[in-house]
């Protein structure tokens, strides 16, 4: 039985009015909002956002959420956060078809067949259920299993807490996995009995620069690609800052215009 004055799907607190979503976004037209961040708000309740057909980006996070009925409706949806609410499952984003990238940090899933829902969604590829800089979990993430779980559960998946498991630069990843399973402390009995061995062969690093390693190559080949965009920018940055320094010089206003 309900509590007195409580009926199911309703939660108290605020709740998403046309008035709200009208005032945050400046459509007079629910159908044409495309972009929407409600976060931090105390929400607990989306009432009218199923209306909102044509958005495609959405953020919720920081809110009081219990369940997500109306984003059911949303068949355009791609980006949705809703980190840091209180979902106990997923259900209505099953019928977001282009769906392609779901933050749900910091809320209660307890099990991994609580993703069971979003299997059907081919198009998602990016998955955050965990968030360490934000200290944001949820129950499911304690198992040691959780990784590989969600993986079976949902192959088609190319990022999952911030770190690619397929795709381009996945090796990477996975080499510093498995650096970090090596190196973490057994917790055997016998354990502390066990010498400390070298987890390399005895002679690896004087042989290093003659070895062929392909996904060391790729890291070294991204972080030069990387850093290549880095100083591209700053060379972009530093022209602009020039550019603009003169024209707000007194010399530059009388002579000529910068656009």
């Amino acid at each position: 039985m309900e509590p007195p004055g409580e009926q199911p799907g309703e939660a108290e607190g605020p709740r998403i009015t046309p008035q709200l979503l009208k005032a945050r976004t400046g459509e007079f037209a629910l159908e044409s909002i495309l972009l929407l961040k409600l976060r931090d708000l105390g929400l607990a309740d989306l009432g009218c956002l199923g209306e909102c057909l044509g958005i495609e980006w959405l953020d919720l996070s920081g809110n009081a959420l219990t369940q997500l009925g109306p984003l059911a409706s949303l068949r355009q949806l791609a980006v949705l956060n809703v980190s840091n609410n209180r979902l106990t499952g997923l259900e209505p984003l099953a019928a977001c078809e282009n769906l392609q990238s779901l933050n749900a940090a910091g809320n209660l899933l307890a099990t991994p067949g609580q993703l069971q829902c979003l299997s059907g969604l081919r198009g998602l590829e990016y998955l955050r259920l965990r968030d360490p800089l934000a200290r944001l979990s949820n129950p499911l993430c304690a198992s040691p299993s959780y990784w590989a779980a969600v993986r079976e559960l949902l192959p088609g998946l190319k990022v999952i807490d911030g770190e690619r498991v397929s795709g381009r630069g996945s090796e990477l990843y996975q080499l510093c996995r498995d650096l970090e399973s090596s190196l973490r402390p057994s917790s055997s009995p016998g354990s502390r009995a066990m010498e400390a061995q070298p987890w390399v062969e005895p002679g690896y690093w004087e042989l290093w620069p003659t070895r062929s390693s392909s996904i060391l190559e790729e890291a070294c080949r991204q972080f030069q690609d990387t850093l290549q965009e880095c100083r591209d920018l700053d060379r972009q940055a530093s022209e602009s800052l020039a550019r603009a320094e003169q024209a707000l010089s007194p010399a530059g206003t009388t002579s000529s215009f910068v656009f």
